[in-house]
């Protein structure tokens, strides 16, 4: 099994997953400890938010994304491709890994467009972990 997690820093979790060109990719195997076997450093037009295509697409042989947040049209895209969205309130990107190995699921869907304050003018609904 393959999990990816947002990663714009490369060292913890982030949100934004629509918009997200880092992923950290780890491989599980039964009873052993997620291994990282690659680093995404995709360009903007790659980002799912942008990406306008049903072509190839570097995250395609993920089985999960763990993520800060999402919203419904990356739920979507990502679905079309066969990838699970899952949101995380883990901050380390191994925790966030284990935890969801152990069942931990925040959530896998993301709230209405109209729980968001971020100022965000896009008008596209997404998820944030206000808690930080």
């Amino acid at each position: 099994m393959k999990i990816a997690v947002t990663s714009q820093n490369f060292r913890t979790v982030t949100g934004h997953a629509g918009r997200a060109r880092r992923f950290l990719v780890y491989d599980v195997q039964p009873d052993t400890h997620p291994v990282e076997v690659a680093r995404l450093d995709l360009p903007k037009e790659l980002a799912i938010h942008d990406f306008d295509g049903d072509g190839p697409h570097p995250i395609d042989g993920i089985d999960v994304i763990l993520t800060e947040g999402f919203g419904d049209g990356f739920a979507r895209r990502i679905a079309r491709r066969g990838i699970t969205a899952v949101v995380t309130t883990r901050s380390d990107p191994i925790e966030a890994v284990s935890a969801y190995l152990a069942g931990e699921r925040v959530d896998g869907t993301a709230p209405a467009a109209s729980a968001c304050t971020c100022g965000d003018a896009n008008g596209h609904d997404h998820q944030h972990d206000h808690h930080h």
